[in-house]
């Protein structure tokens, strides 16, 4: 979630407070610092000059820490996708200050007023980011894509890339897009549905002044760049994820299907919402018909990622497939090392494998140790974006105690009854006696305090 107005600066205090409690840093230390101020002043000796070849970026206006740039080609029906990826392992020493650090944070946090980043900006934002501004060191990954959205790993490459246009989801027209991208994103996307991939990508939460003045949550429109640039990504970790495994290594994300009872818990959300779920339709034939662009499609796309089993990393094991249910596909981070300290490590993995040498013994020791890091990284961003939903959800509603609610009961739990508001993307909980799943009620609100984080709801009888 971020924040685009704030005019009483409540979210500004909630959020100060949030970085306090959750220990969100401030900076880096000093060592790591002066380390990374070296780094970025390396010159590349040993990387391939791929700077006549056109790449581009695609992210966010906003952003500066551009992990990923493409350049496409064709090769008679097949397209070749070269994915370079900002080559972060050639900036940091292993065991040194930088890495230190890096394995203590474990991924860049985000919150709506600033992110605390992996690197110190001089790389993440300046020497290993895929500005347009000079050329940059990279690990291309060459991927092959077949007519029908097959993908597979034909090279990984050390380069020097050069930017040759900083795209954003907001503007980019198709002019701007290397010829083939609509094609390969087209292909990308026909594999997902034919696989029974169930990758869901709800809008970004905003919080934003409404025309009556309140402060209101709203959704963030999502732009079909940013699912073909998805796809891209998606493709180029897949890719990634059966090389290694071909060659017996890596870490992997898994992630394992959604029990039943989600399943029966979110038909019930979509009821709430007015959304028609054809009994006949699985979650994955069904969430694939959801469009962003409507707010009550984008509040269940959202209630869909908080009900997932959650995604974890494991290191290869001999005996048993790496499997993401949601990919419906092995599939392993690779493109944004420097947002996760885990892709470096299999950007080096892949690296070694597709060129027929050994992946390096530091490489192999991190995969028994980065499930454990990534997991502590992943919790807590985790506990900070429920944090900032929450305070979110507290400001949006003060001062509108007294009013009524229509709702409806999506689960019963040790802790009362999970309930959905109609219409409006907040979940809450209540008092269960009587109360079974699917019940329609109204309810009142009785509290919503900003500075707790709290909101509190009686029924209506």
């Amino acid at each position: 979630m971020k924040t685009i107005a704030d005019p009483s600066r409540a979210l500004t205090r909630g959020l100060r407070s949030i970085r306090t409690e959750f220990q969100v840093p401030q900076g880096f230390p000093p060592e790591a610092l002066t380390a990374a101020e070296a780094a970025a002043r390396r010159v590349p000796g040993d990387h391939a000059d791929w700077t006549g070849r056109h790449f581009v970026t695609l992210d966010p206006a906003s952003a500066t820490d551009l992990d990923q740039a493409f350049a496409i080609e064709r090769a008679g029906r097949d397209l070749i996708l070269h994915y370079a990826i900002a080559d972060v392992a050639w900036f940091v020493d292993e065991g040194g200050p930088i890495d230190a650090e890096a394995w203590h944070r474990g991924e860049t946090l985000y919150l709506p007023d600033g992110k605390a980043g992996l690197y110190p900006p001089v790389l993440s934002e300046g020497a290993a980011s895929l500005l347009p501004d000079g050329p940059r060191p990279a690990v291309a990954f060459s991927i092959r894509v077949d007519a029908h959205g097959a993908v597979r790993l034909d090279a990984a490459t050390r380069v020097v890339i050069r930017n040759r246009a900083k795209l954003a989801y907001e503007t980019v027209r198709e002019a701007d897009l290397p010829d083939g991208f609509a094609d390969l994103a087209a292909r990308l996307t026909r594999a997902e549905a034919e696989r029974g991939a169930a990758r869901v990508d709800p809008p970004e939460q905003e919080v934003s002044a409404g025309p009556d003045g309140r402060l209101a949550l709203v959704f963030r429109e999502r732009h079909p760049s940013e699912d073909q640039n998805a796809a891209l990504s998606l493709a180029c970790n897949m890719a990634v994820a059966d090389a290694l495994i071909a060659h017996g290594t890596g870490l992997f994300r898994v992630m394992a299907e959604p029990a039943s009872g989600a399943v029966d818990q979110l038909r019930i959300v979509a009821q709430a919402l007015e959304i028609d779920w054809p009994a006949a339709a699985t979650l994955s034939q069904f969430e694939r018909r959801l469009d962003p662009a409507d707010p009550r499609h984008a509040a269940l796309m959202l209630a869909i990622r908080r009900a997932g089993n959650g995604a974890t990393y494991r290191a290869f094991d001999p005996g048993e497939t790496p499997w993401h249910a949601a990919v419906a596909a092995p599939y392993a981070h690779a493109t944004a090392p420097l947002r996760r300290l885990a892709d470096r490590y299999v950007i080096q993995a892949a690296l070694a494998v597709a060129n027929g040498l050994a992946v390096p013994a530091h490489v192999t020791a991190a995969f028994a140790r980065l499930p454990k890091a990534m997991a502590r990284a992943d919790g807590r961003a985790a506990r900070i974006d429920a944090a900032v939903i929450a305070m979110a959800e507290s400001v949006t509603l003060a001062g509108r105690e007294g009013e009524r609610f229509a709702a409806t009961v999506t689960d019963i739990g040790e802790r009362g009854a999970s309930v959905q508001l109609c219409g409006l993307p907040v979940t809450a909980r209540i008092e269960a006696t009587g109360l079974t799943p699917g019940d329609s009620l109204d309810l009142v609100l009785v509290e919503a305090d900003p500075a707790r984080r709290h909101i509190a709801f009686d029924r209506v009888i």
